[in-house]
């Protein structure tokens, strides 16, 4: 089966709403012809939403988001609700990245229940899932991303896992500069196909995007996108740069 390659952009706690405006338009101009091609998701910082979704309005240019909070509404201080992101123009949320998970405690208990809030009003889930520099040493690779990977999707069903796009992120490759090989990738990312067409069906894992996120850069990408099962990219650092960011979403285009 051919799938759709998808590329999304996480800028994490960067660029204010001026220079996220500058960001968003320079891709969107630099894109307008790939997104036949290639998926693009943008998710800014919070605070940048509402003006990135006005610029990207008038393309196929999907928006996301970092997080969110399981409940709809309620007293949780400093969060953002699944409706609040669809106010905004959100069609994407990044759930259980590494960062929130080493920085914020974030367990498989609580990414279960954002990706289910999500899917409810119809967002669709990046699910990050990864093992540390230690656990790798410690060859612990397969067990950690099938803790995450079955803990994130507990009672998830079939019809839903089809919305959902699973993100291979290798914590030990993340802002360090180093990635890992095409190689280490896939052997990964088949694991984790082969956890889906376990849990679901072959239809299910054969149709489920899975992307690749650590330290990509537009000189390792090509390598890694030509690996089976390798489906895209959860691009940071490089997806605050306008030439660094389009060079990946064009190494996708065969």
């Amino acid at each position: 089966m051919i799938r759709k390659p998808l590329i999304a952009g996480n800028w994490k706690m960067n660029k204010t709403i001026s220079e996220a405006l500058e960001l968003a338009n320079g891709i969107k101009r630099s894109c307008l012809d790939l997104t036949e091609s290639v998926d693009i998701v943008l998710c800014p910082p919070f605070t940048a939403l509402s003006e990135v979704a006005e610029v990207l309005t008038d393309s196929d240019i999907k928006l996301g988001a970092q997080d969110m909070h399981w409940q709809e509404s309620g007293a949780y201080t400093g969060e953002i609700s699944a409706v609040m992101l669809k106010d905004l123009g959100c069609s994407f949320v990044i759930i259980g990245h590494s960062e929130r998970r080493q920085y914020f405690g974030e367990t498989n208990e609580a990414v279960n229940k954002k990706i289910k809030a999500a899917l409810k009003l119809d967002l669709s889930p990046i699910v990050c899932v990864g093992e540390t520099l230690q656990e790798r040493q410690k060859d612990k690779t397969f067990d950690v991303v099938r803790n995450h990977t079955e803990g994130a999707l507990v009672d998830i069903d079939a019809k839903d896992m089809l919305k959902v796009t699973v993100a291979y992120e290798p914590v030990w490759a993340i802002g360090t500069g180093v990635n890992a090989k095409p190689e280490q990738a896939e052997v990964v990312q088949e694991f984790i196909r082969d956890l889906i067409e376990k849990r679901y069906n072959r239809e299910v894992s054969e149709t489920i995007r899975i992307l690749y996120g650590g330290s990509i850069k537009p000189e390792n990408f090509k390598d890694l996108i030509a690996q089976q099962d390798l489906d895209g990219g959860l691009v940071g650092g490089a997806s605050l740069e306008i030439d660094s960011f389009v060079k990946i979403v064009k190494l996708c285009i065969p």
